[in-house]
């Protein structure tokens, strides 16, 4: 299923990614891996949610944060690649939580994210995680996520891709035709 639909079938709308707070970018790809920067609650005109888990905020509104995290990175992806259907799979998630000392369900907190991946993107979206908590987050932030993903190379890259690796074929042809007359 095309995720653009999925999104639409959720009733999602993504907002424009934010800005990096800093000296970095949103994305880097190297070969067929993105590694996404952390990213944490929060969207332009909107007061930054600031606070600990377990004391500020409940689980249940942590989880609300990690998923509206989980938008802001598909919304950094789809800027990256232009297209979110060359996501071929979620790799690993790691999730921050920051948290009272005791507080130790950072894996529920965790899952806003992990199951906003695997309604868009279905098995795609499954994927390895951490989910550890933290004395403390840039800004007091709840939660910050970070996301490596393999993608897909471009539709034009792929058919450019497809003809060169006939021509390299062709060759190894025409020496099995040219055996099969000699024998």
């Amino acid at each position: 299923m095309k995720v653009e639909k999925r999104l639409k079938e959720l009733g999602i709308e993504l907002a424009k990614p934010t800005t990096p707070m800093g000296s970095y970018v949103n994305a880097v790809r190297t070969g067929n891996l993105l590694y996404m920067a952390g990213k944490g609650p929060g969207q332009p005109g909107h007061p930054l949610p600031v606070g600990k888990v377990g004391r500020d905020f409940t689980v249940e509104e942590a989880y609300e944060h990690a998923r509206s995290v989980g938008l802001s990175i598909i919304a950094a992806i789809k800027a990256e690649l232009g297209d979110l259907d060359r996501v071929k799979r979620i790799v690993k998630v790691l999730g921050m939580v920051n948290a009272i000392p005791e507080f130790g369900q950072q894996p529920e907190v965790i899952n806003g994210c992990s199951d906003l991946f695997v309604s868009v993107f279905g098995e795609r979206g499954r994927h390895a995680r951490s989910a550890v908590g933290m004395a403390s987050l840039p800004r007091g932030i709840p939660v910050e996520i970070e996301v490596i993903l393999e993608v897909e190379d471009a539709p034009s890259r792929r058919a450019a891709a497809k003809p060169a690796a006939k021509r390299k074929a062709a060759p190894k042809a025409k020496k099995k035709a040219a055996k099969k007359k000699k024998n």
